[in-house]
């Protein structure tokens, strides 16, 4: 990581340094994240020259595994299918995207905190449903969260009957482990007849006791607007999620769902696969990590939760739940075809324990 944001450096002009680098202690900035189409600080993939959008592209790589990547790029070029499926409209509502349009694949940023290679820094890569973040010190990786991915749509016509789905599995495995469980066990894991209409933690730079999603505006740092508030209520209302949903999906430091140790077999075998889905995202060397540290404890404490429809097609969420982690699924927006799926680290999202003991150290 730290020879390709040297490498990705050493090809930028003076005012684009400027714009990629900032301090390790800038902690608003560095916490500041979004998976919502918006201008963002940073350098875009559009203000690079070929040979530096490759640069920060191979960056982004080396915090993901050839799949991880592979799913990134296919999530990248959606823009595309996305801009067509709105009829070139953009639907933008006066909001400032860094572009002149609303849908753009090179709208995906790039900035490194502090100097690579040195004691602790950290760098992003974020755009519209890609949002990557890792924090390090010296030679390890010490928090590879928040790890974002989306995808809208969630499945297109792709060639005959086929059908592109870059987030199909993180779809299909969570459902194929609500069908397996029995009628009391899937009494426990459905935590509400409607799903949310967005992660309950939305974009927050720390896991919040008692986080409700954040209203589209307010996600993207915008002022209250009618025609975007008038929005968001008939989302909730159309999903059927009213106060009593509301309560049941709040977020709390105690899990609710179903625990792992209430599963036998198969289903055991489906909830690590889920899990292990996650993980997967990174390079193998620190999913084996992570791996290990999750069997060590937290996934025999792990919680499954899940919200609306169980049919493919229905408006749905799920949250994986256990010590130091936390995944939260949606499927609800654009006629439940588009998803937002998210891993962090309620304690340590952005090495937060890390930067915790340097400044102690250092400053």
């Amino acid at each position: 990581m730290a020879g390709a944001a040297r490498e990705f450096l050493a090809l930028l002009e003076p005012e684009q340094r400027a714009r990629v680098l900032r301090p390790l202690a800038d902690d608003e900035e560095r916490r500041h994240w979004n998976y919502a189409p918006m201008a963002r600080e940073g350098l875009p993939l559009l203000a690079m020259a070929p040979l530096q959008q490759q640069a920060a592209n191979k960056l982004a790589a080396t915090g993901l595994s050839r799949s991880g990547y592979v799913t990134a790029a296919v999530i990248m070029g959606l823009e595309n299918v996305l801009d067509a499926a709105e009829a070139w409209s953009g639907g933008r509502l006066g909001v400032d995207v860094g572009s002149d349009r609303w849908r753009d694949p090179q709208l995906y940023f790039a900035t490194i905190f502090g100097e690579p290679g040195g004691d602790a820094w950290s760098w992003r890569f974020e755009g519209h449903h890609v949002s990557l973040h890792y924090t390090i010190e010296g030679d390890s990786v010490v928090a590879p969260n928040p790890t974002f991915f989306g995808a809208n749509p969630a499945e297109a016509p792709f060639g005959g009957a086929g059908a592109l789905r870059p987030l199909a599995a993180e779809e299909d495995l969570a459902r194929e482990l609500l069908h397996a469980l029995d009628g009391e066990q899937r009494e426990a894991a459905l935590i509400s007849t409607a799903a949310p209409p967005d992660i309950v933690q939305s974009n927050r730079p720390r896991v919040e006791e008692g986080a409700l999603p954040l209203p589209t505006r307010r996600l993207m740092g915008l002022p209250n607007d009618p025609a975007w508030e008038e929005r968001w209520s008939a989302e909730r209302a159309g999903l059927g999620f009213g106060p009593e949903q509301e309560e049941a999906v709040r977020y709390s430091a105690t899990p609710s769902g179903l625990v792992a140790g209430a599963l036998r077999g198969s289903q055991h075998e489906l909830l690590d696969a889920l899990v292990t889905l996650y993980v997967d995202r990174l390079p193998d060397e620190l999913a084996a990590a992570q791996g290990e540290a999750l069997a060590a404890g937290a996934l025999g404490d792990m919680h499954f939760a899940w919200a609306g429809g169980a049919e493919k097609g229905e408006p749905h969420y799920y949250r994986l739940q256990g010590p130091r982690f936390l995944v939260e699924y949606d499927c609800t927006q654009n006629g439940a075809n588009h998803i937002h799926a998210v891993w962090r680290d309620p304690e340590g999202d952005f090495g937060e324990d890390l930067l915790a003991r340097h400044y102690g150290e250092h400053h």
